[in-house]
């Protein structure tokens, strides 16, 4: 890279975006542009050092601001949540293409040598995750493509884009799958909240009333793999600047159910909680899980935080969050 790059984080106001513009921060870079739809007061992370801009990037003119300069462009903006919120708001998933088609037409003509696109894997073969004890996903496994309805054919057909702006224009695009990124400084209630989270804040106001109760959607038999989000953050980066240009999952290999997860935050939180079942709630496919024989074989590397030790961590700060009366933005 340039001596002292100007980077475009586009999604910065949300999760994944505002732990990687700290992350850069961290690292000494000076020139980082933040770019989100959302107000300054509803971004997780904003730092005063740091170029931000409120700009909907549906729009092509507010995508060249956001790329104008930029050596890279990382575009994890998108209109998303946790299963509950991709099952009932397909068609806003689905315009995020808007997002990703302007954000590479901007790249281009604005000469950014290398951009970065936040797939999921919502792109795998529904055929294939029906099973709890599920076979980890590779990366083959997103053809003959039949992913989640909605989002999941957003994310694979903007996959489809980056490949062809790469081979057409020259574009140095990098695509990662992520698989349920969680932690601190993330949504955590308001219905776009993922399990992890979701569960916490769960486990933290049964402990805090007193009522020793929890909700859980489906039977608690559904299977994932969570990735905490510094792993994430280390993965994006490093895949970024490789020379590997073809989709590729960035998530953990340890898979548990969700009664699993429940037991975790349970042992965490010192409680014990019964638990009914909502058979009828959303819960997406019965079981997914990354195959990072791909991963390893090309980086040596593979995310390594222990579920354990993330979840202690995201446990509490969701506590503190719920102690101090605040809500999720």
């Amino acid at each position: 890279m340039a001596k002292d790059p100007l980077i475009s984080v586009c999604g910065a106001g949300g999760f994944i975006g505002g732990a990687l513009v700290a992350d850069l921060r961290a690292q000494g870079f000076t020139r980082i542009r933040a770019v989100d739809q959302k107000p300054f007061d509803q971004w997780y992370q904003r730092f005063d050092d740091v170029e931000n801009l409120v700009l909907d990037l549906q729009g092509r003119e507010a995508c060249v601001k956001a790329a104008e300069g930029a050596h890279t462009v990382y575009n994890l903006a998108a209109d998303m949540g946790g299963m509950g919120f991709i099952e009932n708001n397909k068609a806003l998933c689905m315009l995020s293409v808007l997002i990703n088609t302007h954000l590479c037409m901007a790249a281009r003509d604005c000469g950014v040598e290398r951009f970065f696109y936040a797939s999921s894997a919502c792109v795998y073969n529904g055929d294939k995750q029906k099973q709890y004890d599920v076979k980890p996903l590779k990366e083959e496994d997103a053809y003959p493509a039949l992913p989640e309805d909605g989002y999941g054919w957003e994310k694979l057909f903007s996959e489809r884009m980056c490949r062809h702006f790469r081979e057409d224009f020259g574009l140095k695009t990098r695509v990662a799958r992520y698989h349920n990124v969680y932690g601190p400084y993330g949504t955590w209630d308001g219905g776009r909240e993922k399990a992890p989270a979701a569960v916490c804040r769960k486990v933290a106001m049964a402990k805090l009333s007193g009522r020793h109760e929890i909700d859980i959607w489906g039977t608690g038999g559904q299977t994932r793999s969570f990735m905490y989000i510094t792993d994430c953050v280390q993965g994006t980066q490093m895949l970024t600047h490789s020379d590997f240009v073809e989709p590729i999952n960035i998530g953990s290999a340890e898979m548990v159910s969700i009664n699993q997860l429940v037991d975790i935050v349970e042992e965490i939180a010192g409680v014990k909680l019964e638990r009914s079942y909502k058979l009828d709630a959303p819960k997406g496919v019965n079981g997914r899980s990354s195959d990072n024989t791909l991963i390893k074989q090309v980086f040596n590397w593979e995310p390594s935080t222990r579920l354990r030790d993330g979840m202690e961590k995201t446990y509490a700060w969701i506590y503190d969050e719920i102690v101090k009366g605040r809500k999720s933005l």
